[in-house]
């Protein structure tokens, strides 16, 4: 849910970086 808020956040870039916070978190 959160990678998908930070998605919203950004716009599209933030699509693929989300996948990475949540493999991160």
């Amino acid at each position: 849910e959160q990678g998908s808020k930070f998605a919203i956040r950004e716009g599209g870039l933030t699509v693929g970086a989300g996948v990475i916070t949540k493999i991160l978190a």
